[in-house]
């Protein structure tokens, strides 16, 4: 039993700093954020826009970082897709930069 619970342990140790290890730059992710997303979702994540949705709120990122990928991928009513324009090492780094507004 005690092998296994070990082993267990090492398990979850890996997958956690595997998920560590692919988390965004948020440093970069600002700037990213500056030159892409803030004339519509502010600065601050607060809308500019009428209808952009609040990021500064916590429920606005409720979702995983592949959800909020996607999401900026394709695009959504008057947001446009980016999907050509950004990677997505550079989305996932803008979504490491809106998970630090709170």
């Amino acid at each position: 039993m005690k092998a296994a619970l070990r082993r267990g342990l090492w398990l979850l140790l890996g997958w956690s700093l595997a998920a560590t290890a692919s988390a965004g730059d948020s440093l970069r992710g600002a700037d990213l954020y500056r030159s892409h997303c803030s004339s519509c979702h502010g600065s601050d994540g607060r809308p500019v826009l009428p209808n952009a949705p609040d990021l500064s709120r916590p429920t606005a990122l409720l979702k995983a970082d592949p959800a909020l990928l996607a999401s900026i991928r394709s695009g959504r009513g008057a947001m446009p897709a980016y999907a050509g324009q950004l990677r997505d090492r550079d989305i996932l780094d803008i979504v490491a930069h809106l998970r630090t507004l709170r």
